[in-house]
């Protein structure tokens, strides 16, 4: 043993969907508090001991705090604390996989929103689906202390496992390296389509979590983010680093942090960079993902500033709450005169062609062939919505 008492998980008045476990040396006693113990206490105390027993420890006494969690919490709350008090290799605990959690995605769908959920809560990955986003991020890093990193990772590969998230795409937003390769590889076989990696600033990152993840047997798709000065100088390169990134994202409040600037509602002081992921990510072929916008409750503020991504060249900004997602959906999807008038250039430019012309006056507008291509691309986004 390592520790003479080890903790996981959270406890206290304002917790839900959560539990507290404790562990010290004893008689195997395993002590149960809940809300609901009449209800669930017996199927709390079997999942306990089934999990001590594939663990393999014995002469430990359990204490848990039930604040109503699933399973898969419940299970990642023993299994982590286990893994602190003995502080040796042991088997993983797995639930078994949701039918609802298994589909695939296409490295083509679209990612208008993408919804950042703090991977040490799990509150918050529950309901998270319903609320449609085009993807949710289980997050291991900025929003996770440093002290339930550990927790984190085990409660991010149970959510994998067990949560219905609704056809959202499941991206895990791993630590920066070398951590980020632990989380990778401890992940990639539990149903992750895709890892975002922050802060890279060398193609040489990227490729080293795609070579991790494939040792795993699986193919995950990658976003590296832009966070900093020298990762935006090396943009172009880690865009084309390996055939699995998907998309380019752009982390403005670490790069600005790092050039010494400050955002401002004008954001001229983003635009060069903003720029820079639009054309290295449509350069590789991938999509180029804007950031978050951090004002929760300005909800006009972020429709105007997603609306102003979309017409810069982005194809969807990141979430930090749920209501912003709808907003955002809102932005990258083409209006209903957007569609009719992209209905009408193709028609009046085929009659064009047809009669062999090259271009056609259409609203007033003299279009040609790149704005026929821009209509196509209108109408396809209108149906994968």
């Amino acid at each position: 043993m390592s520790s003479d008492v080890a903790f996981a998980g959270s406890r206290g008045p304002n917790i839900r969907d959560d539990c507290w476990v404790e562990l010290k040396p004893g008689a195997g006693a395993i002590r149960i508090k809940s809300r609901v113990l009449a209800l669930y206490g017996a199927s709390i105390r079997r999942l306990a001991e089934e999990v001590m027993a594939r663990l393999g420890v014995t002469g430990v006494d359990v204490v848990i705090d039930d604040s109503g969690a699933l399973p898969f919490t419940l299970m990642a709350r023993i299994e982590t604390a286990v893994r602190r008090f003995c502080g040796a290799a042991l088997p993983e605990v797995l639930p078994e996989i949701h039918p609802a959690a298994c589909y695939a995605v296409s490295r083509h769908r679209r990612r208008r929103s993408r919804l950042y959920l703090p991977g040490n809560v799990p509150k918050f990955f529950i309901n998270a689906g319903l609320y449609r986003p085009g993807a949710v991020i289980l997050d291991l890093e900025d929003s996770v202390p440093e002290g339930e990193k550990d927790a984190a990772r085990v409660l991010v590969r149970n959510a994998l496992r067990a949560v219905d998230f609704y056809g959202a795409e499941k991206m895990v937003r791993i630590n920066s390296l070398p951590l980020g390769l632990e989380d990778a590889r401890a992940l990639a076989p539990h149903g992750a389509h895709t890892f975002v990696i922050p802060k890279v600033e060398s193609p040489d990152d990227v490729a080293a979590v795609d070579r991790v993840t494939r040792e795993t047997g699986r193919q995950i798709h990658l976003v590296p983010l832009i966070e900093s000065a020298r990762g935006a100088l090396h943009a172009a390169s880690i865009a084309q680093a390996t055939p699995s990134v998907v998309a380019l994202g752009l982390g403005l409040e670490d790069y600005l942090k790092d050039i010494g600037a400050q955002r401002t509602a004008e954001r001229n002081e983003s635009l060069w960079v903003a720029g820079l992921i639009v054309n290295a990510a449509r350069a590789a072929g991938i999509q180029p993902l804007a950031s978050v916008y951090s004002a929760v409750d300005d909800l006009d503020g972020l429709a105007r500033y997603a609306r102003e991504a979309r017409a810069s060249g982005f194809e969807g900004i990141g979430c930090i709450h749920p209501r912003q997602v709808r907003a955002a959906n809102a932005a990258f999807t083409p209006t209903v005169d957007e569609i009719e008038q992209a209905r009408r250039i193709i028609t009046e430019f085929e009659k064009a062609e047809a009669a062999g012309a090259g271009t056609v006056a259409v609203d007033g507008r003299m279009v040609d062939r790149p704005i026929v291509e821009r209509a196509y691309r209108t109408l396809e986004q209108a149906q994968n919505t």
